[in-house]
């Protein structure tokens, strides 16, 4: 593994995962999840795990994706239905649509807190003339931004809006990620990402970014399978993460 260090000789541009690196939302989204899965699986099979099973075949997913992929990983299946279905339907829109109105009636009632060590990493990294991105799967990722008091810190936020508009996959297809580099007018190679579940790390490096680091908020564990698929640099906390340079501007 290489030092933990953003060099910004080489790297102009960071690209974020909101949930789990920028706002401390990963975990309602997994407890979303879980209350609505764990209702249709009742009577069929064990329950949603919150924490393998969200990081495994959710996270990174389009709310829709994610449905199917982890229905399928249990052998299962549902209608597709429609966005006109009631939110919890056994259907693939009506357990998406729960999912997003327990959770935004979460977000509504407890707000949404940032960690503070990624806020002082970009502020360090705009002082020191690096670009930064917001990237999220889910429909709310600006919502989320502003909410937390840091949409400010960012050049732009690609998000499962405009995913959807646009049709792009979600992770670990590096499409958003890539997406952000292009509105950036950068090269991935220039770019860093930085996320906090493996489809993420792998989209990284699939989209040949110059610098893939992970974040392991809940221990160490995961962090030789981080490694393997795609983290050049892993961390517990962005705390740990150091900055080195600036970003010297382009000749014309």
């Amino acid at each position: 593994m290489n030092e933990p260090v953003i060099d910004l000789a080489s790297i102009r541009a960071v690209v974020f995962d909101i949930d789990g690196v920028v706002t401390d939302t990963a975990r309602v989204h997994a407890a979303s999840w879980k209350h609505v899965f764990d209702a249709f699986l009742r009577g069929r099979c064990d329950p949603f795990d919150i924490r393998d099973d969200y990081l495994r075949h959710v996270d990174g997913r389009p709310r829709l994706d994610g449905v199917r992929t982890f229905l399928a990983a249990r052998g299962l299946t549902a209608p597709e239905g429609g966005p006109e279905d009631e939110p919890g339907a056994p259907t693939v829109h009506g357990l998406g649509l729960a999912k997003d109105q327990i959770f935004l009636a979460q977000v509504d009632k407890y707000g949404v807190a940032a960690f503070p060590a990624t806020v002082a990493l970009l502020h360090e990294l705009r002082h020191r003339g690096a670009r930064t991105a917001a990237v999220s799967a889910s429909l709310h990722g600006r919502r989320l931004v502003a909410a937390a008091g840091v949409a400010h810190l960012f050049d732009l936020v690609v998000d499962g809006g405009d995913a959807a508009l646009m049709n792009l996959p979600g992770k670990p297809d590096p499409a958003l990620f890539l997406e952000a580099a292009r509105r950036l007018a950068l090269p991935a190679g220039q770019a860093a990402v930085v996320d906090a579940a493996l489809p993420g790390v792998q989209a990284g490096g699939k989209g040949g970014f110059g610098l893939v680091v992970a974040v392991t908020r809940d221990g160490p564990g995961d962090a030789a399978a981080l490694a393997g698929h795609g983290a050049h640099v892993v961390v517990p906390d962005l705390g740990e993460l150091g900055v080195r340079g600036r970003v010297l501007p382009l000749r014309a």
